[in-house]
């Protein structure tokens, strides 16, 4: 009985620290604009990797295996002419090769002004850019992000040819 009895009280202990951890959970919200620009003079996105001798009718089994590497500013506004608070870089790779257009994502998107400055979360994941509305994972973050977990959601705002300008939600938890 006395085991039982000690069992129960460890139990509802540790329930007690695991609910007070829980609840130390802060979370923020970010909504900034990312510019990707793939044409012109000083493209922010340049591909790296693809098939050469592949031809095809379809663009989206044209450009399965193209890979990708950006250094895209995030701006305030979508305007490309507003206060730049950061960068997103990373690498995206054409990861679909029927019925729609999709990327593999893995970004760092970095904070060099305003409230976050210095800090930085990333996302992994699929991201099936034709999709009104798309979600991503955060995997992590530094500084104010550190141990940082969430999700963002990304919605085209404009293109012009194969430029587009995303805008990002983003909420983090974090301790």
């Amino acid at each position: 009985m006395a085991f039982s009895s000690k069992l129960l009280l460890f139990t509802a202990f540790l329930a007690v620290i695991y609910a007070t951890d829980a609840s130390k959970h802060k979370v923020t919200r970010i909504q900034f604009y990312m510019h990707d620009i793939v044409g012109g003079p000083n493209p922010t996105a340049v591909r790296v990797a693809g098939r050469s001798n592949f031809t095809s009718q379809d663009p989206i089994a044209a450009s399965f295996g193209s890979v990708s590497v950006m250094d895209n500013p995030l701006t305030v506004t979508p305007n490309p002419n507003s206060t730049v608070i950061g960068r997103a870089q990373g690498i995206y790779a054409m990861s679909s090769q029927q019925n729609e257009f999709s990327l593999l994502m893995t970004l760092t998107y970095s904070f060099t002004s305003g409230p976050h400055n210095g800090s930085s979360f990333s996302v992994l994941g699929r991201n099936p850019i034709m999709n009104n509305v798309r979600e991503m994972p955060v995997v992590g973050g530094t500084g104010l992000f550190r141990l940082a977990r969430g999700y963002c959601l990304a919605r085209t705002h404009s293109t012009d040819r194969m430029d587009a300008v995303i805008g990002y939600n983003v909420t983090l938890l974090l301790y």
